[in-house]
């Protein structure tokens, strides 16, 4: 006589129903229409408090002082001057600072990029014995306030050891430092620890070393973290203000961030914050650029599973 396989009549419990609304309550027109209206609203507040503040630099960079000044919430109630930007970056030389502060900051971050990529490789893939301490001493220094460090860091730029060079004045004295980040590293590290051990198992087995796995391997797997790297590098490198002060003595040599304050007592308020908007034109064009990265959950996570 055949026999069957028991069957398990438990019916399988149906989904906690959890949340501010319920799902019998989301049916209810009144509900619906009250729930859509507050999303509605806080979108609109949200793009009020997160965009308004640039709508209203860019409205104002246009605008002559005496519209900023009486009425600054209106929309160019005498019209537009669009000769405040052209002479923000001729006659004040904000061509030059501008250029200035675009070359720090891609030497920022080719230092922030190559560190981190190399640190994290070698912390997550090649693992040395010591790889353990060398983490706990990255992750240590993330608990070291920056201010703390901003002396000893000026004493080795003004006198390298070993080199006996001064590097201030020089544009090395903000790409070196710039390298040491830790956040970076370990952020890398992560991804990196999430990539498919068997991928670089056949590679070495292929006879890749490992300056060929890293290279062809590890770094095309790893395109979404560096573009968050690249994300977070540029723009703190953009906005940095305390030490390319401290470094670059040398007014020709200084960034944005540091000849916009100085030049404010000097110049036209409508001069001025066309100034202020052209310096924000390159961080929101490299957000644009990587949004895809930055905001993707396969940022953090590793590019293959399985």
């Amino acid at each position: 006589m055949p026999t069957t396989a028991p069957v398990d009549r438990r019916r399988a419990t149906p989904p906690a129903d959890r949340g501010l609304v319920s799902a019998s309550d989301r049916r209810r027109r009144s509900v619906r229409a009250t729930w859509r209206t507050s999303h509605v609203g806080l979108l609109a507040g949200l793009v009020v408090v997160g965009l308004g503040p640039i709508l209203w630099l860019a409205k104002s960079a246009v605008t002559p002082t005496q519209d900023t000044l009486r009425t600054p919430m209106a929309l160019f109630p005498n019209g537009v001057d669009w000769a405040n930007l052209s002479e923000a970056w001729v006659r004040f030389e904000i061509d030059h600072y501008f250029f200035n502060t675009l070359w720090l900051a891609l030497g920022s971050w080719f230092m922030q990029l190559l560190v981190a990529a190399t640190g994290g490789y070698v912390l997550s893939v090649l693992r040395p014995r010591y790889a353990k301490v060398l983490t706990a001493l990255v992750l240590s220094t993330l608990f070291v306030p920056a201010v703390v460090l901003l002396v000893p860091l000026y004493l080795t730029v003004l006198d390298v050891p070993f080199a006996n060079v001064s590097l201030i004045n020089s544009f090395w004295a903000v790409w070196l430092p710039a390298g040491a980040n830790a956040f970076n590293v370990l952020l890398v590290k992560r991804f990196f620890d999430n990539l498919p051990a068997e991928v670089f198992e056949a590679a070495r087995v292929d006879g890749a070393g490992p300056f060929r796995v890293g290279w062809s391997i590890v770094l095309p797997m790893s395109k979404p973290i560096l573009g968050v790297v690249s994300v977070f590098a540029f723009i703190l490198a953009w906005k940095d203000f305390l030490w390319p002060l401290l470094v670059l003595r040398d007014v020709s040599k200084q960034p944005l961030s540091v000849r916009l304050p100085a030049l404010e007592n000097y110049v036209e308020l409508d001069v001025f914050l066309a100034a202020l908007a052209i310096s924000t034109v390159i961080p929101i064009a490299i957000f644009l650029v990587f949004q895809k990265a930055f905001l993707s959950g396969a940022g953090m996570s590793g590019a293959v599973k399985g």
